[in-house]
């Protein structure tokens, strides 16, 4: 019996700030501990940064599902 997980929605997020104007942002799901990177600038306010990394992890974890999807659907 295959055992699916379901996303809870809940992203844990690191914001890591350099001297300069960039801002290294890491979102990570708590479930699969899929991982992603992104470097924004500091002058788009912290909001914003969230949302984009929070973004980019559901395209990620979407694109893997697919991909767990067609290997599946191969017999």
């Amino acid at each position: 019996m295959k055992r699916e997980r379901r996303y809870s929605g809940e992203v844990l997020l690191e914001l890591h700030y350099t001297s300069g104007r960039a801002v290294r942002v890491i979102a990570i799901d708590p479930i699969s501990g899929t991982e992603v990177t992104m470097i924004g600038d500091k002058q788009q306010g912290e909001a914003v940064l969230k949302r984009l990394a929070a973004r980019k992890l559901a395209y990620v974890l979407n694109k893997k599902k697919k991909e767990a999807e067609k290997k599946d659907n191969l017999f």
